[in-house]
């Protein structure tokens, strides 16, 4: 049960915006094994002067455009599976909405099964 929290530049239309949810939500199901219906999102809109990272750290060229995409997850994948999530992340917003490979950042974190309550004060997962 993946939760992403994304931010990004405040400007965007709701069409941008909804490409990126069903993006993240599609590569996940494809890759992370994530049951139909699962899908938990937020998006935090910023201005300019509340949205700062270093243009060109570790050699990717970043743009205003930049977004940032943190997934907690259970810690129950491996290493591929993690790096076939990030790659078809990318592949997907880039094709819809059109963002640069040098604007997708992704940062997981893992978190054990009885860490989550999905409503009633109960832990599901426990």
């Amino acid at each position: 049960m993946p939760l992403l929290h994304l931010s990004m530049r405040a400007g965007k239309p709701p069409a941008y915006r909804q490409a990126i949810l069903d993006g993240l939500y599609r590569a996940m199901r494809e890759t992370f094994n994530v049951p139909e219906d699962d899908q938990f999102m937020l998006i935090t809109e910023h201005e300019a002067a509340n949205f700062c990272y270093n243009a060109s750290y570790l050699g990717v060229a970043r743009s205003d455009a930049l977004l940032f995409i943190q997934i907690t997850a259970n810690n129950t994948r491996g290493l591929e599976q993690k790096r076939a999530l990030y790659r078809r992340i990318v592949e997907l917003l880039g094709e819809r909405p059109g963002i640069r490979p040098d604007d997708v950042f992704i940062n997981l974190v893992e978190v054990a099964k009885e860490n989550w309550s999905f409503g009633h004060g109960l832990a599901q997962y426990a």
